[in-house]
């Protein structure tokens, strides 16, 4: 195996192991979109969880809705392999 060439390096950014593709490109627009929709929305909420009322402010009722999404996901995407 060959060492990498400074012509490799620059591609990745100078960082090893790490290539910007556009998957991964559009995974980090699409993660500052979600953040920003996030927090523009504050406002309190009320939410039902299957039997109490819980009022709290919307932004941590999305956020956490999109950390199960997430993990669930990953969970799934890693179980698949």
């Amino acid at each position: 195996m060959s060492p990498k060439t400074s012509e490799s390096r620059e591609r990745t950014g100078g960082r090893r192991g790490v290539l910007m593709t556009p998957g991964r490109i559009a995974v980090l627009v699409l993660g500052i979109l979600g953040l920003v929709f996030v927090f523009g929305n504050t406002r309190a909420t009320r939410i039902r969880l299957l039997v109490p009322v819980v009022t709290t402010p919307l932004w941590i009722a999305l956020l956490a809705t999109g950390l199960i999404g997430a993990l669930c996901g990953s969970y799934f995407t890693r179980r698949r392999r």
